[in-house]
């Protein structure tokens, strides 16, 4: 069974252009499938679209299902948007790329974690903010009452982001989408953050879709990877596969440059 099936999806922008063009791909549940690009080649578009999602003026057409034995098969090109708030949180949840954009700069971090728990395990009271707690701990960090408290500005970029997750978390999706999750973090700050992440889908067995631009972070984690090109699939495979044997020109560009760069392409060892 497929908890995404992606089936020629197609993403036009409000004056007709084609920003993502024929896209199918497949996530099972627990797999790890990575999409990589460079700026502007349709990846976080994907994930709009697969959570319904996308800007206003945007429109997609194609078909994106979403199936779990709790909910059953749902189509989310062309849903109304009661139905897909019962998909969001539950069957799919999304981390972005800058925490302080997803996060209520006018809420406490507690109060703005509480509310998913509360929706999906019908907690008040002291056992509510005690699953705040244990939410926040989870995601290691190590004073959740005082990060509880705090508004977003007044903790670290690396605690936003793990905030984040925890909220994304909160309502126990199965399948996760991390878009560019680390991007806006410095270099020892995005391994820790990383780590975590690969450790708690693989905790929870949940599936996951990560989207970057960096060869060599995709490949430590997940397993197969999906490269897109101007809006449009130009090569997919087994991580090892890409690594080792890429086909597609624009592929071998990304490999080389990720080879160039460091080692990290070494974390495919795992």
């Amino acid at each position: 069974m497929s908890l995404l099936d992606v089936t020629g999806l197609r993403v036009r922008s409000a004056d007709g252009r084609d920003l993502v063009r024929d896209l199918s791909f497949t996530i099972g549940p627990g797999e790890r499938l990575g999409l990589i690009g460079e700026s502007g080649s349709g990846k976080s578009l994907t994930a709009l679209a697969v959570t319904g999602l996308l800007p206003s003026g945007m429109t997609a057409s194609g078909s994106v299902v979403l199936d779990t034995p709790e909910t059953g098969p749902s189509e989310v090109v062309g849903a109304p948007e009661r139905r897909l708030n019962g998909l969001r949180g539950r069957v799919v949840s999304v981390v972005f790329q800058e925490p302080l954009t997803a996060l209520d700069p006018l809420m406490r971090v507690g109060r703005q974690l509480a509310e998913p728990i509360r929706r999906r395990r019908g907690l008040r009271g002291a056992a509510l903010r005690a699953a705040v707690a244990a939410a926040l701990q989870e995601v290691r960090i190590t004073e959740p009452g005082r990060v509880a408290r705090a508004y977003p500005h007044e903790i670290s970029g690396g605690q936003r982001q793990r905030v984040a997750i925890a909220m994304a978390l909160a309502c126990e999706p199965a399948l996760l989408i991390a878009d560019e999750p680390t991007t806006a973090l410095d270099v020892t700050v995005q391994a820790e953050v990383l780590a975590l992440l690969g450790g708690l889908v693989t905790a929870r067995g949940m599936a996951l879709l990560f989207i970057g631009h960096d060869l060599a972070v995709v490949s430590g984690i997940t397993d197969r990877v999906l490269v897109l090109k101007d809006g449009e699939a130009v090569e997919s495979g087994t991580v090892r596969e890409i690594v080792d044997a890429p086909r597609h020109p624009y592929t071998r560009s990304l490999v080389a440059g990720a080879r160039h760069l460091d080692s990290a392409l070494d974390w495919t060892n795992r």
